[in-house]
């Protein structure tokens, strides 16, 4: 009987401890999964792949330097570094990382285009004629099919596609003065190519 009453007591802190373990191992878990990676850096299947098939419409009435600014399609992003940036006017994010789209603009060794999901033409124009148009061309995707071929999870995102077409680095969420600096160097990497 002696054995017994020894027993029992291990038991009932085994099964008083093992609620406090199982706590702590997923704390652990969540904070080394919370902590241990940038959330903008979701993995994208289309990395290192060709630019999706698309066919974009110009922005309607979008116009710069007295010509009408054009729309873009797959072929148009061969041939140069481009970076496709996916905006909306109603998107509080794209207006903070607008003033670093303006500046990027002035690098002669890239192609900035824009793809302008789900807007109203109006309120596109507004956005661009107040901010300013960074885009050597916009194309409209107004039911959001392009983007969602691109992978985007919501706007902005931001592309780097190669000259032979194929996507080589995807940021996800708004340009900030802290991740420009890395984006400019996966630019001058693709450049080096």
């Amino acid at each position: 009987m002696a054995e017994a009453g020894v027993q029992a007591p291990t038991r009932s802190r085994v099964l008083f401890l093992l609620p406090v373990i199982v706590f702590v191992v997923l704390a652990g878990l969540f904070v080394v999964r919370l902590g241990g990676d940038d959330p903008s850096r979701v993995p994208s299947a289309l990395l290192n792949k060709p630019a999706p098939a698309f066919a974009l419409p110009p922005l309607e009435g979008l116009v710069a330097g007295g010509k009408p600014v054009p729309g873009f399609s797959t072929e148009d992003l061969k041939g140069k570094v481009t970076v496709v940036n996916v905006w909306a006017s109603w998107c509080a994010p794209c207006r903070q990382e607008h003033p670093l789209l303006v500046d990027l603009a002035k690098d002669p060794s890239i192609r900035l285009v824009g793809i302008n999901q789900k807007d109203d033409p109006d309120n596109a124009r507004r956005f661009l004629g107040t901010y300013g148009n960074p885009f050597a061309a916009v194309g409209a995707d107004s039911n959001g099919r392009a983007s969602i071929d691109w992978g985007v999870y919501g706007v902005p995102e931001t592309f780097i596609v190669g000259p032979d077409g194929m996507i080589r680095h995807k940021h996800i969420g708004p340009l900030t003065p802290e991740t420009l600096p890395a984006l400019r160097e996966k630019l001058h990497a693709v450049l080096a190519k």
